[in-house]
């Protein structure tokens, strides 16, 4: 393979859209964030928390979801069925830890719960927290194989996220994006969003732990045509590698040993994405079926046997609700909301090494991408 001369690869979208202010899932009315780490020795894992702010959406975010992985780690999916009775949920619980990570969920809604945020049951502060869960599989990246988020994790995610907005919203290796990888390189959680020409934002925040690559045979990025010049905060956008830096990188991976295979759930993408305008269960749910594209367009190949990808759609219906033409324009800009916020994840992750082994950053593969003179 002949390696591509250094180049701008980093082009706008076809669509009108520009990113919210800070390009983030926080520019989605109502939503709040917050990230921890898991702090067993040996772990390399965290909690990431998505909640509506009491003062703006005191009931909930509608929500739905789509589960595409052929092995997922869910918790409360079902509740989202749009056959089902409940509409809104309190907070989304993005975690690592596989299995064992879904208890990171008791403390979010503990958390909820002692402040009296949840599905009003009879009596003043008789509530049950909605609050539905995915996984991804991180276990053993820090050393102990055992080590991984639990409901303390969950709790102080939850604690984070009800103290404020922040912004900018820290990406990269930080919360559930802690210790994901994501095919050859470094994973992590990242965020972005668009504003539609109605006014409508719409918005996503992925955990990118992918079996398949993120980063194409010639050093760019799939989803490099999905990308906004806010994305890469790169003068003249993203560069193609240098080919001594493309033959270092295939050198490096020769020497990798190759990823176990036949056993469910050793990687897998979550994540949410939201919008602002007022959109009903069914609706979410398709919003999360079409972020599901953006997987598809960042991560090759997408949605394995071994992966649990799973979307969640929230609505925080702060806007009204769209027409079939305003609708059509959110399902499109799902999809690329995702796809950059999965790029933007690689774009922020750093060079992780721990006793389990070194996984490194697209920025250290490839720094001749981010020249800013060329």
């Amino acid at each position: 393979m002949t390696p591509m001369t250094n180049k701008t690869t980093t082009s706008t979208t076809s669509t009108t859209s520009t990113p919210g202010p800070t390009n983030s899932v926080l520019d989605v009315a109502g939503l709040r964030v917050g990230q921890a780490s898991a702090e067993a020795p040996g772990a390399l894992s965290g909690t990431t928390v998505v909640l509506a702010g009491g003062d703006v959406c005191p009931e909930g975010m509608v929500a739905g979801v789509d589960v595409r992985g052929g092995g997922p780690g869910t918790r409360e999916t079902d509740l989202l069925d749009p056959r089902n009775v409940v509409e809104r949920v309190h907070a989304v619980c993005l975690t690592g830890g596989s299995a064992f990570g879904l208890g990171a969920a008791d403390g979010v809604m503990a958390e909820l719960f002692a402040r009296g945020i949840g599905l009003p049951m009879g009596r003043p502060g008789d509530v049950v927290p909605l609050v539905p869960a995915a996984v991804i599989f991180d276990l053993g990246r820090g050393g102990t194989f055992g080590a991984h988020p639990t409901a303390h994790t969950g709790a102080a995610a939850c604690r984070a996220a009800l103290s404020g907005e922040q912004v900018p919203l820290e990406q990269g290796c930080v919360g559930a994006g802690r210790g994901a990888k994501a095919g050859g390189f470094k994973g992590g959680i990242g965020t972005a969003s668009a504003v539609c020409a109605d006014g409508s934002t719409v918005a996503a925040l992925i955990v990118c732990n992918s079996l398949g690559e993120v980063v194409a045979p010639d050093g760019t990025f799939h989803a490099a045509s999905a990308l906004m010049p806010e994305d890469v905060a790169v003068p003249g956008g993203l560069g193609a590698p240098s080919a001594h830096e493309l033959d270092a990188a295939r050198s490096a991976a020769a020497h990798v040993p190759p990823q176990p295979l036949g056993m469910p759930g050793l990687a897998t993408t979550i994540g949410v994405v939201a919008t602002d305008a007022a959109l009903s269960k069914a609706q979410c749910a398709k919003l999360a079926g079409v972020g599901h594209d953006g997987i598809a367009i960042a991560v090759r190949p997408a949605h394995t046997m071994l992966d649990g990808d799973t979307l969640f759609g929230l609505s925080t219906a702060q806007r009204p609700a769209p027409d079939m033409v305003g609708f059509h324009e959110i399902l499109t800009q799902a999809s690329l909301v995702t796809a950059r916020a999965i790029v933007r994840a690689i774009l922020a992750a750093t060079t992780t090494t721990t006793s389990a082994g070194t996984w490194r950053a697209y920025r250290e593969a490839f720094p001749s991408v981010f020249a800013a003179a060329r």
